[in-house]
């Protein structure tokens, strides 16, 4: 089974995701960690890809086409995958389509702008594990600090105001073509499109998932 889970920054895509890769076994595949993950390493594409992100910009298509195509064509993915984050183009998704993988279901989180900021702003992580807390939802023992080391927890560039802005400004900017695109693609019998509510609790929002997967499955 094949997956694209769409959605603005904010939306619970990660949350999301994990529900489904545990509960249909399929690996997951994300952008935001691949790109993480380059970023980490402090290679070149890893700084190009930093000073991009920190403005809340998009990383241009070629890049994270080529990236998740080294990640695709790995063994561990031959029977399905879940892809977290992209494509977020239409060159992406035509990129997607061209490598010849047949997309079952694209799953649309829908989340209101004003809580999007509420949830990325509060977002505090520690930096050495990657344990991820919210000053409202999850807040930490110690406010400010990692609950087992103690270490002072931070807010990833892309995670203040300014950067959620420009993210979700550049967002909207393909969303609209990209839901087109793929309301397309489902009249045409190529695949499931569903939109989903995430605003609500997370409870509701796999419910709503399982009733799609598993009656379409």
């Amino acid at each position: 089974m094949h997956i694209i889970l769409l959605g603005a920054p904010g939306t619970g895509k990660g949350t999301q995701s994990k529900f489904i890769t545990e509960k249909y076994k399929i690996p997951q595949i994300s952008t935001g960690d691949i790109l993480r993950e380059h970023i980490k390493l402090n290679n070149e594409i890893g700084k190009k890809i930093y000073s991009i992100l920190k403005n809340g910009e998009l990383v241009a298509d070629d890049i994270v086409c080529n990236l998740v195509y080294q990640t695709i064509k790995s063994k561990n993915y031959i029977n399905g995958f879940l892809l977290d984050g992209f494509p977020r183009t239409i060159k992406q998704a035509k990129y997607i389509s061209n490598l010849g993988i047949k997309i079952n279901f694209v799953l649309e989180l829908i989340v209101p702008d004003k809580i999007i900021l509420q949830r990325i702003s509060g977002r505090r992580i520690h930096i050495q594990s990657g344990r991820s807390y919210h000053i409202h939802f999850n807040p930490p023992i110690e406010e400010g600090k990692d609950d087992i080391t103690k270490d002072d927890l931070i807010t990833r560039d892309d995670d203040k105001i300014e950067s959620i802005n420009n993210r979700l400004k550049n967002y909207k900017k393909n969303s609209h073509m990209l839901t087109e695109y793929y309301l397309k693609e489902e009249q045409l019998n190529n695949l499931k499109f569903f939109k989903i509510d995430a605003s609500k609790h997370q409870d509701y929002i796999r419910k709503e998932i399982q009733i799609i997967l598993d009656k379409k499955n």
